[in-house]
């Protein structure tokens, strides 16, 4: 029988059967805890799986099929390196908020270099437009701006006031999606709102970090009524890349990496180096001094892979 997994806890799983939308409680056998592998999780919501009903029609999954994409977080078990957040993906929203909480580009950045390695389609949401004061929606259009000349998609919302939900149910009709964000951005809100009836549970703001507090403590998918499904994550502190070489960090890069045919040395990285045209982007500001900072992070962290 072929599936697919829509909820992960940890030790159960919940598999929709794809042939007769039929949902079962299910579990792995041990042979995939054992394989060797630098993830925490053998199984990911959005996966496709072969399984078997056995006794109280509980379902064993026998085999795991190779995935389209997926993206994972670094992971807080010290023997692990990753933990996969999700797999299979259309459609990944990162939700940016100026404030409450202030998202910071860095997480963006990693977020969009993670999708780049990927080969998943990001799309930039801006939300909690209506708290916004009318230089503060300036700052948003600035950055905005910034990440449409570099190649991404990018979205005015708000769950309250509804800006722009119409254009972004559009944008998700029929497609495999997953929302991304710091905790408190609205993540559970906007889905609430993109289908009321869910009542996903939503967070309060933390008065003294301004900082929202987890709701989500596992991942699950949900289908709108629209078409399509979108998997409620938990909060992700750090987006994670694995086994990328640091000559690769600049692949996914956009900017960078179309800047790169300009340097004098082929094999330039773009740190020191003499006549690189991406240092002199940054002084000309066509490289966006956030994103290379970034682009130098990821790269140290795919140096200290390897030394490991």
């Amino acid at each position: 029988m072929k599936g697919k997994i829509i909820k992960s806890t940890g030790s159960w799983y919940q598999v929709l059967d794809l042939e007769t939308d039929a949902i079962f409680e299910a579990r792995i056998r041990g042979k995939f805890k054992l394989l060797k592998t630098r993830l925490t999780n053998p199984l990911a919501v959005g996966d496709h799986v072969e399984f078997q009903l056995e006794k109280d029609d509980i379902a064993w999954i026998t085999k795991i099929e190779p995935r389209r994409n997926y993206l994972i977080r670094k992971s807080v078990n010290l023997s692990k390196e990753a933990h996969i957040i999700a797999s299979n993906i259309d459609l990944a929203c990162f939700i940016f908020t100026l404030k409450h909480p202030e998202t910071s580009l860095g997480f963006l950045d990693r977020f969009l270099a993670c999708c780049e390695a990927y080969n998943i389609t990001p799309l930039i949401l801006f939300n909690k437009m209506d708290v916004l004061n009318e230089e503060e929606a300036e700052m948003v259009k600035d950055i905005e701006f910034l990440y449409q000349n570099i190649g991404y998609k990018t979205l005015e919302i708000s769950s309250y006031t509804r800006l722009h939900l119409d254009r972004l149910q559009d944008m998700l009709r029929d497609q495999t999606s997953v929302f991304f964000g710091h905790s408190g951005c609205g993540k559970s809100t906007l889905v609430n709102a993109l289908q009321p009836g869910l009542n996903l549970r939503t967070s309060e703001i933390s008065d003294t970090h301004l900082k929202g507090k987890h709701t989500t403590t596992f991942a699950q998918m949900y289908f709108w009524d629209f078409g399509g499904n979108v998997i409620d994550t938990p909060g992700v502190r750090e987006f994670a890349m694995i086994d990328i070489k640091k000559e690769e960090v600049q692949h996914y890069f956009p900017e960078i990496f179309k800047k790169r045919e300009e340097c004098k040395f082929h094999n330039c990285l773009h740190i020191n180096e003499p006549k690189c045209a991406v240092i002199a982007g940054l002084e000309t500001g066509d490289i966006f001094e956030s994103r290379y900072a970034t682009y130098i992070k990821l790269m140290d962290e795919a140096e200290e892979a390897v030394q490991k």
